[in-house]
């Protein structure tokens, strides 16, 4: 064998010899999606789907997707304890539930059980913890000098600048009652959405007067400046004073509200009024800032147990523990099965838990669900009550899924809790709005109650998705909230359903058909024109396979009569900004309530909190001037007959309406790896991320025993090829005899 031809075999060989390293290789990989090594560190692993938080300013955010990350860097006054049911309130930021004073028109003092009607005013003094410290951040870095290092920034300066932490320096001060204050005036901000600024400023005595001032301030700000730059000048909301709010000291917060309103407890619950430091605010406003989307919409500053440290736009969210958080202790009570549950077990220790917090994009439900099982996440999604009935739907269908659950000590823990999803109308929309005359008005109202009749969402969402499923909704109000009438006979929606035989039943295909027909559309048809009635469904997901049975069914139910349907399905940021312009026709919505108060659904619907005109949660835009009056009424009365009355009567006015076809109420369920023990799920529990803690040494061992490699079928390929080796060299060989001896001269024989 000459020497080119034995190197071609080396370089063969050498070929096959590293195939088989790389299939050995491969078998030895670890297939989860976390860098090595991170199985075994104190981190909470959690998925999001679609895109990154749209709002993370606590003046701005109302969605639900955001809720973890900004209840994770921020705290609120109060909170809901971890582990009460019914929910029940307990102190955070400040030291103690306060007990609101009534004053007269003469600001006299009332008792506290006065009538809405004789009370004019409600004071709450809040008096505040001590010693509360904000995060980390360069907003606060001071020089030996005591100015600030960072707040006269010009924009070459800040260019290279894309997180807080490029900034060489940080620093912190105390939390103070001011700071609340600075909050409650930023909702008459023009600079950011501000969703609950008509709500509040219905009660907060001087916000609604604030908020001319504030827009003719900005304009002074402004002027002369393109509209449409990113970079606008600081707006200072210490320049202004309202009596609603006001620091009476250092550690003690005053808020009077005008006349009654029980409500204003659960509403300090919310991030709506956690404290925003003026310093933050002022820093973010300079030059370059927003262009590096540099922002308390991007990045928080808070006094929350966690911080923002990486923001990758919809790939990655990472939170880490705020050095400076104070801890709190776990809680040493709960509800009877808590403590059988090992929900207990943490009593009086030290919160947080866990050091990192890492959220990553999971585009696919089917993926998402696939790297729970396998143990790579810890939780599918925090703030989520749906993928608890998924797994267990999964578990219904299947008894070897069921075990493996079980093997594998998943825990799903159902519960009912008041939240709803809803298909909605537009009212701003010429065709199944509310309409311009009185003759519209009533086709109007007649093709909403023909299509609400068509939805079976018994059907739907009681038989077909069975991993969503619920209960029919017969109102706005859930069950397990004060007012509900779910359930009780006598009280169905007489609109989409009647009473057979003692049993309540969706009324009939022709009913429906009827009223289209009354509608203007006879079998689907334009009466006039003769064209078919086409209407838009706007779908805030992204139309993936799983998606998509849902939108087909959707589809179907308004065929049944005839109509149309059009999807027109984008991700959920897109969604929102078409619902804050009122350019949707049909929507599909749903409603995590701020807290457990009828009035959280009922205002849902509140006119003067339309979400196109006052950026608020009214997404139907649904106005209706008797609904408003006694929305009003409602919200000062205490819980009892009275109050039940009036809701009674609200209802009933928006049934007759149909701003919603309303759709239906969900179960509940939590989905948890075994290594998180303490997991409970709570609708109104918005800091999960404090209490959860993770055994890393667990979860390391049990993502290797759930993830091995199969290793045979590598194995086969690693003898293959060898076996193709082997055969390849015996080929060489006899090649190179056969040409040794058709060379070798007569007589003589080739070695």
């Amino acid at each position: 064998m000459d020497g080119h031809r034995w190197t071609a075999w080396l370089e063969r060989a050498g070929r096959i010899a590293a195939l088989a390293a790389v299939v050995f290789g491969l078998a030895a990989c670890n297939n989860s999606p976390h860098p090595k090594g991170s199985e075994s560190s104190n981190t909470l692993f959690v998925a999001f789907q679609e895109r990154t938080p749209h709002h993370l300013d606590p003046i701005a955010s109302y969605a639900l997707n955001e809720t973890p990350y900004l209840m994770s860097a921020y705290e609120t006054l109060y909170a809901y304890h971890y582990l009460k049911r019914p929910y029940t309130l307990i102190p955070r930021l400040a030291t103690e539930i306060v007990t609101p004073r009534y004053l007269d028109k003469d600001g006299k003092p009332l008792p506290n059980d006065a009538s809405g009607e004789v009370v004019s005013e409600s004071v709450y003094d809040i008096p505040l913890r001590q010693g509360v410290m904000y995060s980390p951040h360069p907003a606060f870095a001071k020089g030996a000098n005591g100015e600030y290092l960072y707040h006269a920034l010009t924009q070459a300066q800040a260019h290279d600048k894309h997180t807080p932490w490029d900034f060489e320096r940080t620093g912190t001060r105390e939390m103070v009652a001011e700071d609340f204050v600075y909050t409650i005036k930023r909702h008459a901000t023009t600079r950011i959405e501000a969703p609950v600024y008509g709500v509040f400023s219905e009660y907060v005595i001087g916000l609604k007067e604030l908020g001319p001032k504030v827009k003719e301030a900005d304009a002074k700000l402004r002027q002369g400046l393109d509209p449409a730059a990113l970079d606008k000048p600081f707006l200072d909301f210490r320049q202004f004073s309202i009596e609603g709010a006001q620091a009476l000291n250092p550690h003690l917060l005053r808020i009077r509200l005008k006349g009654k309103y029980p409500q204003w407890k659960y509403w300090m619950t919310m991030p709506f009024l956690s404290p925003v430091p003026w310093e933050a605010d002022k820093f973010y406003s300079q030059p370059g800032m927003a262009k590096n989307s540099l922002s308390l919409d991007t990045w928080p500053v808070g006094t929350g147990p966690f911080m923002l440290t990486e923001y990758e736009q919809d790939r990655r969210l990472v939170l880490q523990r705020n050095p400076n958080y104070r801890g709190e202790p776990y809680p040493c009570e709960g509800m009877p099965e808590d403590r059988a549950a090992g929900l207990l077990a943490d009593c009086g220790k030290r919160m947080p838990f866990v050091d990192t917090l890492v959220f990553e994009a999971e585009k696919e439900k089917v993926s998402l669900r696939a790297k729970f099982v396998q143990g790579f996440l810890d939780v599918p999604e925090i703030e989520r009550s749906d993928w608890g009935p998924d797994f267990l739907a999964d578990a219904a269908d299947s008894d070897q899924v069921r075990r493996q659950y079980e093997q594998r000590g998943q825990r799903f823990p159902k519960s009912i809790e008041p939240n709803n999803w809803y298909l909605g109308f537009n009212w701003l929309d010429p065709v199944v709005g509310k309409g311009d005359t009185p003759e519209q008005q009533l086709r109007n109202r007649k093709l909403r109650h023909a299509l609400s009749i068509a939805i079976d969402w018994e059907e739907g969402y009681g038989r077909v998705f069975t991993q969503k499923a619920g209960e029919t909704a017969h109102g706005p109000v859930p069950p397990g909230v004060f007012g509900s009438r779910h359930g009780v006979p006598g009280h169905h929606n007489p609109v989409t359903h009647k009473l057979v035989n003692g049993q309540v039943v969706r009324r009939s295909l022709d009913e429906a058909r009827q009223l289209l027909a009354e509608a203007g559309y006879p079998d689907g048809r334009d009466g006039k024109t003769g064209r078919p009635l086409v209407l838009n469904y706007d779908y805030q997901r992204v139309p993936t396979p799983e998606y998509k049975a849902e939108l087909d069914w959707m589809v179907k139910q308004f065929a049944k009569l005839g109509v149309q349907l059009e999807i027109r399905a984008t991700d959920f940021n897109q969604f929102q900004e078409k619902m804050l312009k009122g350019k949707q026709q049909i929507f599909w919505w749903g409603w995590n309530p701020d807290y457990p108060d009828p009035e959280n659904f009922l205002f849902l619907l509140y006119g003067p909190n339309a979400k196109a005109k006052f950026e608020g949660e009214n997404a139907a835009n649904y106005e209706n001037p008797e609904y408003d009056r006694l929305y009003r009424l409602q919200a000062q009365l205490d819980d009892g007959p009275e109050r039940q009355k009036v809701i009674d009567q609200m209802v009933d006015v928006a049934r007759q309406d149909a701003p919603w076809a309303w759709g239906y109420f969900p179960w509940a369920a939590g989905a948890f790896q075994q290594w998180v023990p303490n997991g409970k799920f709570g609708i109104f529990v918005y800091d999960h991320t404090l209490y959860y803690r993770v055994d890393p040494k667990l979860r390391a061992a049990r993502q290797a025993e759930w993830n091995r490699p199969v290793w045979w079928p590598l194995l086969l390929i690693a003898v293959a090829a060898l076996w193709l080796g082997w055969l390849a060299r015996r080929g060489f060989v006899a090649r190179e005899r056969a040409v040794a001896l058709a060379s070798a001269p007569a007589g003589e024989q080739a070695a």
